[in-house]
């Protein structure tokens, strides 16, 4: 069933919320049996976050593993129960590689909320410092 709420500007929103570092607004976006797959990992899906608790933890993952984390240059779209957010990741790591990347988040809508997030990301070696 179409979710008719999510819009563009829904996720513009969750992406200003992950740029600001907010949590809590994060989670105000995801379903209460939400998944987080993210782009890296084992799994054919990266490490998959099943569920609210264990999705904040991947989510902050992101910022524990890149302190400076930015998604940059978003574009979304929104076509019935699914969207993309197409960004560029910018961070930096503790030891000092820096990762810039095109990327795009594909998602499921249900009732208003993100049921799924799913992160792909181009796989590139780290750049230089004020490289691209």
């Amino acid at each position: 069933m179409a979710n008719t709420q999510a819009t563009v500007e829904f996720l513009q929103a969750f992406s200003e919320a992950w740029n600001r570092h907010d949590i809590e607004a994060l989670m105000d976006f995801m379903a209460e049996d939400c998944v987080f797959h993210g782009a890296a990992g084992t799994e054919l899906f990266g490490r998959s976050f099943v569920g609210r608790d264990a999705v904040r933890e991947g989510f902050q993952l992101a910022w524990q593993t890149f302190p400076d984390a930015a998604w940059l240059d978003g574009e979304h779209f929104v076509c019935g129960d699914r969207g993309v957010s197409e960004s560029t990741f910018c961070g930096t790591k503790s030891d000092g590689s820096r990762i810039e990347a095109r990327m795009v988040d594909v998602f499921t809508f249900r009732s208003g909320k993100i049921a799924v997030k799913n992160a792909y990301r181009k796989d590139r070696p780290p750049v230089a410092k004020g490289g691209n």
